[in-house]
């Protein structure tokens, strides 16, 4: 500010010094138009100074800026400061962009940007290798028409990104990928793609070993429990000391029939088709089979179970699965909340799901709990579930049922107060209720 306002002085002595001049000669607009000319030539002058070295097509280190005095100066210093500046930050933005690209290119993983209208930005050496992608020829593709595959097409424009995508895709790899993707930015996404195939054989092999196993078994387990229901019935001739033994290694062998039951289930699960849409489930109709089955055992604990029976509510999936899921949670709530409590089974309508709920008034499960309740053999109190006949694998049925009908299960529980358990399905599952008609009304 200061050497502005001293360029401002100078401007008006060279006025004062032209006009006093012009004056005593008796030319005083001559005097004051010349100076005005020679102090615009003067700045002309530089202005041309500065154009010709911001045109020059040299490095920033091998031109220094035009020397100057005044203003000039300061503006030649600054403008040069500026680039000095900015030439650092450009540099230091391609350093961080070609680490970023090389370690992306080290990755073994596929790493795909797409913009907001679906088409493909970026992609690293890797997406060449696993998805078969060409740049810059595939650049602003739509990535659809890049993985062509019905199941990744419904996976990507679901916008619904919660579970990775596992499959192989026909004409671009035999082997088995898995799609991961998360929004960022301006609704743009990132996509990440591996390859699982060895993960999905080993997979394959454990469920293959589980099932032959569990199978194997049964043969065995059956014998055993055979002999021992032919013992307990002769219990009268065998000493009494040996009593409890034997009624112990009944209740083991139940156990353990019911295990490998479940276990064979879960394979089946893992292995059987997914229910098509002519598979439907009449929830009332299911709710009073629920009923009617866990009446005895809610007259064993005194509990007290309310349902509220859906109005003509049907639902895409198999009857018999779904039938297992709703079953499993209420003989867990009727096992396992304790005694003389409340058991309510209900639905209700959701924004965009239907929500199938058991609820109880119990012991209730502490929050540490809650997260690994769907792992297999995974129990809260281990000493309970054992004197229960629990099995540890009625929620991960539960859970891979759901699964197998785009559901997913929700727990929320506070001890001493109660736990709810609830089976979200997506509403174009429903196919006819009254609160359907409503909803779609509204």
């Amino acid at each position: 500010m200061k050497k502005w306002k001293s360029e401002f002085d100078i401007f008006l002595l060279l006025l004062l010094i032209s006009g006093l001049a012009g004056f005593f000669f008796e030319k005083t607009a001559i005097f004051i138009a010349a100076s005005l000319f020679l102090y615009s030539a003067y700045n002309i002058y530089q202005l041309k100074r500065l154009a010709d070295w911001a045109s020059e097509k040299k490095t920033l280190d091998e031109t220094s800026p035009p020397e100057g005095s005044g203003n000039w100066g300061t503006i030649f210093d600054s403008i040069y400061n500026l680039q000095k500046k900015q030439r650092s930050s450009s540099n230091y933005l391609k350093s961080l962009i070609n680490k970023a690209q090389e370690s992306s290119a080290a990755l073994e993983m596929a790493v795909v940007m797409i913009n907001e209208q679906g088409t493909l930005d970026w992609g690293n050496l890797a997406s060449e290798r696993l998805l078969g992608f060409k740049f810059p020829d595939d650049q602003n593709q739509a990535v659809t028409n890049l993985i062509r595959d019905p199941r990744f097409a419904a996976y990507f424009h679901s916008e619904n990104y919660t579970e990775a995508l596992q499959i192989s895709i026909e004409g671009i790899s035999d082997n088995v990928l898995e799609f991961q993707i998360t929004f960022f930015g301006k609704n743009e996404r990132l996509m990440l793609v591996r390859d699982v195939t060895q993960l999905y054989k080993l997979e394959s092999m454990r469920k293959d070993f589980v099932g032959n196993v569990s199978h194997e078994l049964g043969t065995p387990i059956t014998v055993i429990k055979g002999y021992l229901e032919g013992i307990v019935d002769n219990i009268d001739d065998i000493e009494k000391r040996w009593h409890n033994a034997i009624f112990q290694m009944q209740h083991q062998s139940n156990r353990m029939e019911a295990i490998v039951k479940d276990l064979l289930l879960l394979s089946t699960l893992e292995t059987k088709a997914i229910p098509g849409d002519e598979a439907s489930a009449d929830l009332s109709l299911l709710f009073r089979e629920v009923q009617e089955t866990t009446t005895k055992l809610m007259e064993e604990h005194e509990h007290k179970f309310i349902i509220s029976s859906p109005n003509r509510l049907t639902v895409k999936g198999s009857y018999n699965e779904l039938y297992s899921v709703i079953l499993n949670l209420v003989v867990n709530a009727a096992k396992y909340s304790g005694l003389k409590n409340t058991i309510q089974l209900n639905t209700r309508m959701g924004k965009n799901a239907i929500f199938i709920e058991v609820s109880d008034n119990g012991l209730g499960i502490e929050r540490e709990h809650l997260s690994r309740l769907t792992e297999r053999f995974y129990r809260v109190d281990k000493s309970r579930s054992s004197e229960t006949g629990g099995t540890g694998l009625g929620l991960a049925i539960v859970k891979h049922i759901l699964a197998r009908h785009e559901g997913v299960l929700h727990v929320k529980s506070n001890v001493g107060q109660g736990s709810c358990f609830s089976c979200e399905l997506p509403f174009h599952r429903v196919l006819n209720s009254a609160q359907k008609k409503t909803k779609e009304e509204s």
